[in-house]
């Protein structure tokens, strides 16, 4: 039957639940609002709407590499780490990412019923966030790494190397894990942010009484710096930091990378 918009304005009013859910429950409970109350109260779907305005900083990320030619990382983001580590949640977030694997990145939007079952299960507002999916180009791999913390995944890269083998790809994905670089080389960094940091860097040069004369020279010092957090061939190797990630390198070269932090 059909249901009037002033009574899924009051029932939702009353119960906090979600627009369509409110409607549902009205039309199967034939227009009874406290039979439809109920229904929503059975189903965990009270409160819904109040918990969609409430903050999902925390959650889980999982890595699925396969065979070094396919690889995703899949964030589902929460409440708090309790739920975030709990049975249910990780075990759909798995479900997710072989989902995406599997069917690629759009496959992780259709697991709309689930999440409604996991939200009104663990009452706390969760969703998917960041879905990342890599298909190695020819001559290249794909691995990864992925950092665990309390039972569930915390950080995790994903990384493409062309020209290098696994243990490579691994070993600089867990640099990125630790290091957190931004960009892969210099000449991805946007033109206005470097603009912008020379003149900050001019500006701070100049604060310090630094001769004029020597200001060009310190500051393209202080940007190798800037670059060194930014970039990851600028960077110092983790495990030795006497390396360069690009001498690490060699002849083989990064082509993308991704890092997914829970709480960034």
């Amino acid at each position: 039957m059909a249901v009037s918009a002033k009574d899924v304005a009051a029932l939702r009013k009353a119960t906090g639940a979600g627009m369509m859910d409110v409607k549902r429950a009205l039309e199967d409970a034939g227009g009874d609002m406290e039979r439809a109350a109920q229904v929503l109260r059975e189903k965990g779907k009270a409160g819904a709407a109040k918990r969609d305005d409430r903050e999902n900083t925390q959650g889980a990320v999982t890595l699925i590499i396969e065979d070094g030619r396919i690889g995703t990382i899949v964030e589902l983001k929460c409440e708090t780490d309790f739920v975030a580590k709990s049975a249910d949640f990780v075990a759909t977030l798995d479900r997710i990412a072989t989902a995406v694997i599997e069917k690629g990145v759009e496959a992780a939007g259709t697991f709309q019923e689930q999440l409604d079952e996991l939200r009104a299960t663990l009452k706390e507002k969760i969703e998917v966030g960041q879905v990342v999916r890599y298909e190695a180009a020819e001559g290249a791999i794909v691995d990864g790494y992925l950092h665990t913390q309390s039972d569930r995944g915390v950080n995790a890269v994903l990384i493409e190397v062309a020209g290098g083998d696994r243990e490579l790809a691994h070993n600089v994905a867990v640099h990125i894990g630790f290091a957190k670089p931004r960009y892969v080389s210099r000449d991805e960094v946007p033109a206005e942010q470097v603009a912008n940091e020379r003149e900050t860097l001019e500006t701070i040069s100049r604060n310090e009484g630094k001769p004029e004369a020597q200001i060009p020279k310190i500051v393209e010092g202080r940007l190798r710096a800037f670059y060194e957090q930014l970039c990851l061939l600028d960077q110092a190797y983790v495990r030795d930091e006497k390396v360069t990630i690009e001498k690490l390198l060699g002849t083989a070269k990064v082509t993308r990378f991704s890092q997914v932090l829970i709480g960034a």
